[in-house]
């Protein structure tokens, strides 16, 4: 799928800073952010924080894209571990490309990159994925995917 999307999975943090999913499926992601002030450090570039954002969305929306036909979409990602090399300053509108490297049973590597207009590399990183049904909480509860649609029923506890 390519074009501007929806992210199959809420995400408020995502809804925040204004990332937009432009690229989905078969091992490949890409998102799109138009910085802002609020995403700018105090040399008034895109704040460290921002990049590595987009890189790890981007990575787990690579990495969950292989399940987007599957009932449900598939399980969800969590992530174990990130390295990230900030390459240079990053202005105006950004594009992160991430793709899925390789897949166990519960587990993804991924890499991705952060380009500017112009296509300069910005920033590069690589990210482990785990595949989780469910994310376990306080208490001994499950927390299921907030999958757009109707929302689903929680889990009851084991």
């Amino acid at each position: 799928m390519t074009g501007r999307l929806e992210f199959p999975i809420r995400i408020p943090f995502v809804e925040r800073l204004g990332l937009e999913l432009w690229r989905f499926g078969g091992g490949e992601a890409e998102l799109r952010v138009d910085l802002a002030e609020a995403h700018l450090n105090s040399w008034a570039v895109a704040h460290g924080g921002v990049l590595m954002t987009l890189l790890d969305v981007a990575m787990a929306h690579a990495a969950r894209s292989p399940d987007i036909g599957t009932e449900g979409g598939g399980p969800g990602v969590a992530t174990i571990e990130m390295k990230t090399s900030f390459v240079r300053p990053a202005e105006g509108v950004l594009r992160c490309e991430a793709r899925l490297l390789h897949r166990t049973t519960t587990l993804a590597f991924c890499e991705g990159s952060v380009l500017d207009e112009a296509g300069h590399l910005c920033a590069h990183g690589t990210g482990t994925f785990k595949y989780l049904r469910a994310l376990p909480t306080r208490g001994r509860h499950a927390k299921p995917l907030q999958r757009r649609g109707p929302p689903e029923p929680p889990e009851t506890p084991r």
